[in-house]
């Protein structure tokens, strides 16, 4: 339970981190210093085919980070978590699946004809594990550890499925010189994990060499995060932890208040003069993510699980409602990092269209955040009249 308590504080702070980072790119990215924070983000730094912009090693570096932290979480549900009980598991996961499938065929319908936009189809699939748990916990002590759980094992699966998108439709010719031995430094921690060599000194180099091989192999590096997490072994062994629970306990906050703030920061620095904001709004992408993320998610969250519901022995957990499932449909309208990311690889050679990508998917998550504060006050409201 200390353990419990103790990830939610840093999954909480974390969320106020990312939503500072937004606040402060914003603001700087209107004020009179806006051309130096846009000479910041395209800074150059490293050396030789390593050597990129901090826009760029936010997107492939911190956030493989993140992804780590998210595979180890995963790993750990998988093993001894809510994900153990198949029936159980069933309705978040489908929910997940087809809360992503529901903001992409709206987005697509509405930006069919449109090449460039078409292809950045995936931004309004993914759900901000940071922002929704944080505005979980604002919502007060009177939320089930039930609907958290629905929500953290919907947003792990989006993260992880958006990733596996990433690797198959945004992924640049797979230079196999690279890949190959990437896989191979894999294989080699997976083995040593499962032999029970564990010692961070050793998960360390193998990680970051399988990322710098994974970067230069055209697969999105933060691939090579997120198989690191879920190749980590769960058992403790005669341990007093796992190490899953070691590098979980390591990473998750550098992840939330250093690799997710610092990315958005760098990313989300949107000008909104009233000139700019009228050609974003009369671009298909961004009113698309709006659309497709307001309607798309709770339709897809709710209607799945509800189908898998009825069609299968999976269960729903006696403590929720559907008004529940409905308050997280809501909530996983909020779409931050991986959204940026997605925008970042389909959109960066195209500096306008990318701009309205980021409004779109800046105003979403603003709208989604309201409206599920209000959705599970009203819930608070009715779980306590029917308490008394």
């Amino acid at each position: 339970m200390a353990r419990l308590g103790k990830l939610r504080s840093t999954e909480f702070m974390g969320g106020l981190a990312l939503f500072l980072a937004v606040v402060c790119a914003l603001a700087i990215a209107n004020s009179p210093i806006r051309h130096g924070y846009e000479s910041f983000t395209h800074f150059q730094l490293g050396f030789g085919i390593y050597r990129f912009d901090l826009k760029t090693w936010a997107a492939d570096g911190l956030l493989a980070i993140f992804f780590a932290s998210a595979g180890l979480e995963l790993r750990r549900e998988l093993t001894h978590g809510d994900l153990r009980n198949r029936r159980r598991a069933a309705l978040p996961v489908i929910a997940a699946l087809s809360g992503m499938a529901g903001p992409a065929l709206i987005y697509a319908l509405i930006t069919r004809g449109d090449a460039v936009a078409l292809h950045a189809w995936a931004i309004p699939t993914s759900t901000d594990l940071a922002f929704s748990l944080t505005i979980l916990g604002i919502a007060g002590s009177r939320i089930p550890s039930a609907l958290r759980a629905f929500l953290l094992t919907l947003a792990i699966t989006d993260d992880i499925a958006t990733i596996v998108l990433i690797a198959i439709f945004y992924s640049q010719a797979i230079n196999w010189r690279y890949l190959i031995p990437s896989l191979l430094v894999l294989a080699v921690y997976a083995l040593l994990q499962r032999s029970g060599i564990t010692w961070w000194w050793i998960a360390l180099p193998l990680g970051v060499c399988s990322w710098a091989l994974m970067e230069q192999s055209g697969v999105h590096a933060t691939v090579a995060g997120v198989l690191i997490g879920l190749l980590t072994n769960p058992h403790r062994n005669g341990n007093p932890k796992s190490a899953v629970e070691r590098f979980e306990h390591s990473l998750a906050p550098i992840s939330a208040f250093i690799s997710v703030p610092i990315f958005a920061f760098v990313t989300i620095g949107i000008s909104v003069t009233a000139s700019e904001l009228a050609t974003v709004w009369h671009d298909k992408i961004s009113y698309g993510i709006i659309f497709a993320r307001l309607v798309g998610k709770i339709l897809g969250i709710v209607g799945g699980a509800w189908l898998i519901a009825k069609i299968t022995r999976a269960e729903l957990s006696p403590s929720l409602s559907w008004w529940d499932i409905s308050a997280v449909g809501i909530l996983a309208g909020i779409g931050f990092s991986v959204s940026l990311l997605v925008a970042l690889i389909s959109l960066g050679n195209f500096p306008n269209r990318l701009l309205a990508a980021e409004s779109g998917i800046l105003f979403s998550g603003l709208i989604s955040a309201v409206l599920a504060m209000a959705a599970l006050q009203i819930r608070n409201r009715a779980h306590l009249r029917s308490a008394h």
